[in-house]
């Protein structure tokens, strides 16, 4: 483990107050610091103060900063602190849009400093089964790939008005598309860059938000190392009562399943002629926090990228782009490289 002396949490909702728990966990002796306008939080006991503007929190200068404020807010502050020096490491989506994001990948470069996206979802267990399933070739080539995620949004915090957080807002940076934008990351990972987008983004549902409550998606991804365009489907929606999380991946020997929900990946080969359980753990609920953060400070300690860099995040961005414009405009588009220096769409 890492010798650090000072950490900020920009945040205090609860993916920022569960970054603050990890981090008292991991460094007990640290000065933990968070930048927050909420003060009443039982959880600022496990930080050593709250600064109340951007500028203390510059004086500061944390070794390690996590920005987990709302996503519209997350690059001025991840811009502010980069340039501080500081290590960082982003909550998803590392913003709601791609513009800017080149430069302060480019300030982490000149810094020699980690920029880290948190997307904890790469670090499941049964994930990583998949991801290692798929590159051992159990499957062969892959024909198709469909991917389904869903969640009725009243009942992620039911603690809370739905209609107040960050999910359900347009201005916070809410919609399926950037709150579920996990889907669009792993599929990045597991098959490539995405080529083109034919989408449609709606708000349905009677549950009186801003904000896109369901997504429709074709991708195209580009041709890969055995010449395969692979075409997959990909859903994402608010408004289901039942949960579910799935990846569905059909290949010429036979089909792998992923259910992110049950924490198991399932097998139908050609050759065998019934379902097979290969792995299955029920997630555990810091499990894939703890291991986003060791991965984040190992990329510190040994200078190599962490395993969702900030160029990954852009990518993410991007694609999200082009299925919104696609919804908008109602036809195929081509996802574009570049965005995050600002270039205009085409």
């Amino acid at each position: 483990m890492m010798t650090t002396s000072r950490i900020l949490v920009i945040g205090l909702g609860s993916i920022g107050v569960r970054h603050l728990r990890i981090a008292r966990s991991l460094f007990p002796n640290a000065d933990i610091r968070t930048l927050s306008n909420r003060t009443d939080t039982e959880s600022l006991g496990f930080a050593n103060g709250n600064f109340g503007t951007i500028t203390e929190a510059i004086k500061y200068a944390p070794q390690i900063t996590v920005v987990a404020s709302p996503t519209t807010s997350h690059l001025g502050y991840a811009l502010a602190m980069a340039n501080t020096g500081s290590h960082l490491l982003i909550e998803k989506p590392i913003s709601d849009s791609p513009i800017g994001i080149m430069e302060l990948i480019e300030i982490c470069r000149k810094k020699e400093t980690s920029l880290a996206v948190g997307y904890n979802l790469r670090f499941s267990p049964s994930l990583q089964i998949l991801y290692k399933l798929l590159y051992d070739n159990l499957l062969g080539d892959i024909y198709s790939v469909r991917c389904e995620v869903g969640k009725y949004l009243p009942t992620w915090r039911p603690d809370r008005d739905y209609r107040e957080g960050v999910s359900a807002r347009k201005d916070l940076g809410g919609g399926v598309l950037l709150e579920l934008s996990h889907e669009i990351d792993y599929l990045h990972w597991l098959f490539g860059d995405v080529d083109w987008v034919h989408s449609t983004a709606t708000n349905q549902s009677k549950l009186k938000i801003d904000v896109e409550d369901s997504v429709h998606s074709i991708l195209g991804f580009k041709t890969n190392l055995r010449n395969q365009r692979l075409v997959g489907i990909l859903s994402l929606d608010f408004i289901r009562h039942d949960e579910t999380r799935v990846c569905t991946v059909i290949g010429e020997k036979g089909t792998l399943v992923w259910d992110g929900v049950k924490g198991e990946v399932r097998c139908y080969l050609e050759n065998e002629g019934e379902w097979v359980i290969l792995f299955q753990q029920e997630p555990k609920k810091d499990e894939t926090y703890f291991a986003e953060w060791k991965d984040f400070l190992d990329s510190i300690t040994r200078g190599i990228e962490p395993l969702v860099t900030g160029a990954q995040g852009l990518k993410v961005l991007e694609t999200i782009e082009a299925i919104r414009n696609s919804s908008a405009l109602g036809r195929r588009i081509d996802v574009v490289a570049g965005r995050g220096n600002g270039e205009n769409f085409a």
